[in-house]
This record gives C-alpha cells, sequence and structure tokens, in this order.
C-alpha cells in the first residue's frame, strides 16, 4: 500500500509540473506576443487575456456539476486537458482579432476544468493517506517557473515556441492523468442544493471575497508582469529570470505551510500573504530599479506560497462536507474566473490609458479591501471560535 501511495503521489505531481509548465510556456508570454508579433492594442490584448476568466467563471461549475453527476472527474480531467493543449494551436493557424479571441474562448471553457477538477482529486487523495497537499501543489510553482525562464529565452529566437510547448507539455499531462487515484463522488445533493447551503454560510461568502481581492491580482500579474519588466529594461530572458524568481519562491513556502498552519491558523496565514500582496503591489508603483525588481520577485513565495493551500483549506473546513466539492468549485470560479477577470480586464483599460504603474496601483487598491475583509474574518473566528470550537 505505502509503494501504491507513493507512485499515486508522484503522479499528482508529474500531472501538476507539466501543466503549470504548458501554463507558463504561454500566459506569461502571450500579452508580448500578441503586442509584438500580431501588433494588436492594449484594449484588444485585455479583451483576449480576459475572456478565459469570464468563461471560467460559469464553465467551472459546469465542470465541476458534470463530474459529480457522472463520476467523470478522471475522464474529465484527462479529456479537457488534451483538448485545452489543442485549441492553443489556433494562435497560430489565424491572423485576425475576432479568431484570437475565438480561439481564446474555445482554450478557455476546457481549461476551466483542469484546476478545479485536479484539485478536487488532489486534495481528497492526500487527505486520505496524510500528505500535505502543499507537496504535490508546489510541483505546480516548480513546472511554471522553469518553464517561464526556459521559453523566454527560447522565444527570443522564435515566439511561436510558446504555442508547441504547451501543447506538448499538455498532452503528457493528459498521460499522466489517467494513471490518477480515481475519484469517487460521494455527494448527497446536486449542485444546485449545495450552493443554496453555501449562500447561507456568511464565512463562505465573504472568504469568497478575500480570494476575489487577493488571488485575483495574483493571476493577472501573471500577463502584466511580463509588460512591467519589460518597462523597467527587462528582455524576454530577463522576464523568464524574474518569473524563474517568483514563481520558484512559492516551492519552501508551500512545504512550509502546513507547519504555519498548525502553529499560526488558516486565516493568520492568510492575513500574511494577503498582507505581504499589498506590499508587493505598492513596491511595483513606485518603478523600483530592475535589480530590485528582480530582488523582490520572492516575495510572490509569501503571496501565493502560503495563500493558495491554507485557502483551498479553510475553505474545505468551514464547509459541511456534503458541500464541500461545490465550495471548491465556486472558491475556483471566484478567484481564478471572476477575480482573474476583473483584474485582467481593468489591468488592460488602465494599461492603454495610463502605464502600466496604474495597473499595479489599482492592484494595491483592492488587495486592501481583502485585508480588511480578512482582519474582520479574524475577528469574528474570535467571536465564534468558543461556541463552534473551530481552530
Amino acid at each position: 500500500m505505502e509503494k501504491q501511495v507513493k507512485q499515486n503521489i508522484l503522479t499528482l505531481q508529474g500531472f501538476y509540473l507539466f501543466v503549470f509548465f504548458g501554463i507558463g510556456s504561454l500566459f506569461p508570454l502571450l500579452s508580448i506576443y500578441l503586442t509584438e508579433v500580431e501588433k494588436l492594442n492594449g484594449y484588444q490584448i485585455g479583451l483576449i487575456l480576459s475572456i478565459g476568466p469570464v468563461i471560467m467563471i460559469f464553465f467551472q461549475p459546469f465542470w465541476g456539476m458534470l463530474a459529480d453527476m457522472k463520476n467523470y472527474h478522471n475522464r474529465l480531467l484527462t479529456l479537457t486537458t488534451l483538448i485545452t493543449g489543442i485549441a492553443a494551436l489556433g494562435y497560430l493557424v489565424f491572423d485576425k482579432f475576432l479568431l484570437f479571441l475565438i480561439v481564446a474562448t474555445i482554450l478557455a471553457i476546457f481549461q476551466s476544468a483542469i484546476i478545479p477538477l485536479s484539485d478536487s482529486i488532489s486534495l481528497k487523495y492526500t487527505s486520505k493517506v496524510g500528505v500535505n497537499y502543499g507537496n504535490v501543489r508546489l510541483f505546480g510553482s516548480l513546472g511554471f517557473g522553469l518553464a517561464v525562464f526556459v521559453m523566454g529565452r527560447l522565444s527570443e529566437w522564435k515566439p511561436e515556441v510558446i504555442f508547441y510547448a504547451f501543447f506538448l507539455t499538455l498532452v503528457i499531462a493528459a498521460g499522466f492523468s489517467l494513471k490518477m487515484p480515481k475519484e469517487s463522488s460521494d455527494r448527497s445533493s446536486s449542485l444546485f442544493s449545495g450552493m443554496k447551503d453555501l449562500l447561507r454560510m456568511k464565512k463562505f461568502l465573504v472568504f469568497l471575497g478575500v480570494t476575489f481581492m487577493i488571488f485575483g491580482p495574483n493571476l493577472a500579474n501573471n500577463f502584466y508582469f511580463s509588460l512591467f519588466v519589460e518597462d523597467r529594461g527587462g528582455t524576454y530572458t530577463g522576464i523568464g529570470i524574474a518569473f524563474l524568481i517568483a514563481v520558484l519562491s512559492e516551492i519552501p513556502f508551500m512545504r512550509a505551510a502546513g507547519s504555519w498552519i498548525r502553529k499560526l491558523g488558516l486565516l493568520q496565514v492568510t492575513f500574511i500573504a494577503a498582507l505581504v500582496s499589498l506590499i508587493r503591489w505598492i513596491f511595483y508603483f513606485t518603478e523600483p530599479a530592475l535589480g530590485l525588481v528582480y530582488a523582490s520577485a520572492v516575495i510572490q513565495g509569501f503571496s501565493l506560497g502560503l495563500f493558495i493551500p491554507a485557502g483551498l483549506q479553510y475553505i474545505r473546513d468551514i464547509t459541511p462536507s456534503h458541500v464541500t466539492a461545490t465550495a471548491v468549485t465556486v472558491y475556483s470560479a471566484v478567484g481564478n474566473g471572476l477575480g482573474n477577470w476583473f483584474f485582467t480586464f481593468i489591468g488592460g483599460i488602465l494599461f492603454e490609458e495610463y502605464s502600466i504603474y496604474a495597473v499595479y496601483l489599482f492592484f494595491a487598491a483592492l488587495t486592501l479591501v481583502g485585508v480588511f475583509l480578512t482582519v474582520w474574518l479574524l475577528q469574528d473566528h474570535k467571536k465564534t471560535s468558543a461556541e463552534t470550537g473551530f481552530q
């Protein structure tokens, strides 16, 4: 049994490694490709980049409902991962803005299934066998960081290589998903029934607000950070170095997240992540020197490296077992979908009308709201912990 557990954990780690290598190959450099190769303007780029998160808002719950109703978690993950990789090749086939928009829509429909389904499978399995989820998820950060570094250099030679890398790595990831531990659905209620239960939970709704304000800017930053580094004088290779430092810094914090959570508490760790994110966006607004941008990139480890495992565990802990799957789906839709779309779209407008620094000022302002919401949850937790026994 121990050997089987290790094999399953390696399979999950391999899936995250290749999926996020693909994501890191494409999305951080897509804005540069559309700007310099396809000559699109800020409004067009903002619309293309934001259409994906909009699609995710609606389709992530759909994929979760379909998986739970039919118990197709693993098969759906394999199918959608494969189709997502193929869809990205459309950027190479077409050369018009409207067609790019269609490609982005198709890609987003199937990509929207990958994160919630893989997280659902991984969370349930790691919980079952007593393994820290962060030790699995950190391979996603490793893959993302390596991809941006490697593809940043290769794209200087041939920008189109980012699409081939995305396709190849997602095909490999689809192969890993075939060997993932099987998830069986134990839900007794429908998606909409579970949704009604969640809407009555004040803590859950407030934490969705925290996720929107904190996770949204961090995801949108994947698109705009390359433009920021370029504006500070960085090259494609420099962009890759900055992303490598930022993303790889998540790994030690994801490994340490479990012990931090045990010592400090889930909300306390979330507050630290939110506060550090706020400091990061304010710092970028001050137009720091390129060397300081590279040095400060490690801040991402504090924010996302802690927020990702703490957020998922908090959602799992505050929701009843019969609606946990629905809660994770909604949580993902708000963070990866709604928050990502909103900050990416508004960021495109601010970038076109003002500058990349206005984008980061906007990120800081909304992140501050997320910090205040986290403080509210901490205070509410102190008032109710004696009654609920929640740690």
